[in-house]
């Protein structure tokens, strides 16, 4: 009697142990509680609970065979204790292929599998802990480049107002040079008209005649020949004839030669007048020598200076706009709501990816470099492209050097973090569109729970 009490106990628990539930989470344990019937979890149908994992597909969605893989659309839950739980399909099951790391899923295979979830958990804790001391210091860093981006900013808006004042002391400046040339320029053509007119007192004219006598006199032994009257004096109609001998000898009032005393009285009233002869390369005798008179060398001289100074003062105001128009493009630039992103203006970050080497120029462009040499640019600064959560997690430079199939070639960088600020890797997933993964401290963001192990850890 004994004995067949022994046999029906081991029978009942082998019964038990085959009636155990597989491939279902701790949330669809309720609908797996033992009973006469069981409901597929999409109402669609009821069954006898003996038919649950019973190795038959009874439930259009699987739900009667969690643990086999009698379902096509079947899942099978691993548990995974010490790692990561996660769904696998129910085909899978005994497939003589380790899909969970708990070896839940080939509880009936010839599989010899290891229990790994223990170090797989080890290895994603290791992970996750040196992803939060990354994140820590990463926003330590970030608050650093912020306090710096806040003064650099300060620094950026007090450097504007510096040069909008300079600039504007140089505006003043400039209009006074450009009255003070106005009047030189005017004192210079007052001067050279009053020349011309023969308006000058007789020390002028005096020093004009002297001028004009050394200037024929060629040979400097006080006299003028008929040679040297033919060598410089010229007929205002008809420049291009040299004087014949008659001719000059009548300018020299019958002689071969003039001294400066018979000059004066004679052929400077004829060159004067300038409406018969005149002096070669000139509009007429007086206008040929006013170059040498000392009062229109001063008023030239005092134009010249005055000019000078004027480009000085017109090349320090361009400078100097130039600076400001520079300086406020800089500050349109959105830099993250407390500038953080400021430090990455005026920098560069370079990656060699095979023969080819990249440059990331935050806010400006990006470029690709050959081994040969060449250098094509991937996109121009375009705007921040990230999610309406985190906008500034996704520059896109745009407008690049047109590619050969059309269009222009455009660059996405996203911005990723990390304790130090670099490009590191470039992909061309589509012809002429690159991607960047770039990583800065600014980029951290500080989070409410790290995703990381299940709480079944």
């Amino acid at each position: 009697m004994r004995l067949h009490v022994f046999i029906v106990a081991v029978f009942c628990c082998g019964f038990v142990d085959s009636r155990k539930i597989r491939g279902i989470s701790s949330s669809y344990k309720r609908f797996y509680k033992e009973k006469k019937s069981f409901l597929c979890i999409d109402g669609s149908k009821i069954i006898p609970f003996e038919q649950v994992n019973d190795d038959y597909c009874d439930c259009e969605d699987g739900s009667d065979e969690p643990g086999t893989s009698a379902c096509p659309r079947g899942r099978f839950y691993c548990t995974n204790l010490g790692f990561r739980p996660h769904y696998i399909p129910s085909s899978r099951v005994n497939d003589g292929i380790c899909d969970c790391c708990d070896a839940s899923d080939e509880y009936n295979s010839h599989a010899r599998c290891q229990n790994t979830c223990w170090n797989l958990g080890q290895q994603e804790r290791a992970y996750v802990e040196g992803q939060m001391r990354t994140l820590d210091e990463g926003l330590q860093l970030k608050q650093q480049l912020i306090e710096e981006g806040v003064l650099l900013w300060r620094e950026k808006q007090a450097q504007l107002r510096d040069l909008q004042q300079v600039a504007e002391d140089l505006q003043i400046k400039l209009e006074e040079h450009r009255r003070r040339k106005h009047e030189a320029d005017r004192l210079k053509e007052q001067t050279l008209k009053a020349l011309e007119a023969g308006d000058s007192d007789l020390k002028r004219q005096n020093g004009t005649v002297s001028s004009t006598f050394k200037l024929l006199d060629s040979n400097k032994d006080g006299s003028i020949t008929v040679e040297e009257v033919q060598a410089r004096v010229t007929l205002v109609h008809d420049e291009e004839r040299i004087l014949s001998e008659d001719e000059a000898v009548a300018l020299l009032g019958g002689g071969h030669q003039m001294d400066l005393f018979k000059f004066q009285h004679m052929l400077w009233d004829i060159l004067t007048r300038g409406d018969k002869v005149k002096i070669k390369d000139t509009h007429s005798a007086a206008g040929g020598l006013v170059g040498e008179d000392p009062h229109l060398q001063a008023a030239d001289r005092a134009a010249e200076w005055e000019a000078t100074n004027l480009k000085k003062v017109e090349e320090a105001y361009d400078t100097v706009n130039t600076e400001i128009s520079d300086l406020q493009k800089l500050l349109t630039i959105d830099y993250g709501p407390d500038w953080e992103f400021l430090f990455l203006n005026s920098q560069c970050y370079k990656l060699k990816v095979y023969e080819y080497t990249y440059t990331l120029c935050p806010f400006n462009q990006v470029t690709q470099k050959s081994s040969a040499g060449t250098e094509v640019s991937l996109g121009k600064w375009g705007m921040w492209a990230g999610t309406p959560k985190d906008q500034y997690s996704q520059m896109v430079y745009e407008n690049g050097e047109p590619c050969w199939q059309g269009g222009s070639r455009s660059t996405t960088v996203t911005l990723t973090c990390g304790t130090e600020t670099a490009l590191r890797s470039v992909k061309e997933p589509s012809k002429c569109q690159y991607i960047m993964d770039f990583q800065t401290p600014v980029a951290c963001q500080p989070v409410l729970k790290q995703r990381g192990i299940h709480s079944e850890l």
